[in-house]
């Protein structure tokens, strides 16, 4: 996983945090910053220009299937566990 790759940035979400807490390009940038505060989380690769829900049916790993998958709540609030991740606990990774 290296965010500087097709468009994707790394972003990090503190545990019990509500929104994020740090935006890299490369990994290394972000888990010497993670480590360096001894951060819990979870630090994600996103795709840039383009939402999470377009990211996944394109890619084959959501298929909607229901109505309600096309509303504006389901999309703003869409994640999916197949985008690249890497739990933190404390600064160092969680194999």
């Amino acid at each position: 996983m290296d965010g500087g790759a097709d468009g994707m940035v790394l972003v990090f979400c503190g545990e019990n945090s509500r929104f994020p807490s740090g935006v890299f390009l490369s990994r290394p940038t972000a888990e010497a910053w993670i480590a360096r505060h001894h951060l819990s989380g979870i630090l994600t690769e996103y795709p840039v220009d383009v939402g999470v829900f377009e990211w996944a049916v394109r890619n084959g790993t959501f298929v909607p299937k229901r109505p309600e998958h096309h509303s504006a709540e389901f999309i703003g609030g869409f994640t999916s566990a197949s985008l690249e991740h890497t739990h933190f606990l404390n600064g160092a990774a969680v194999p």
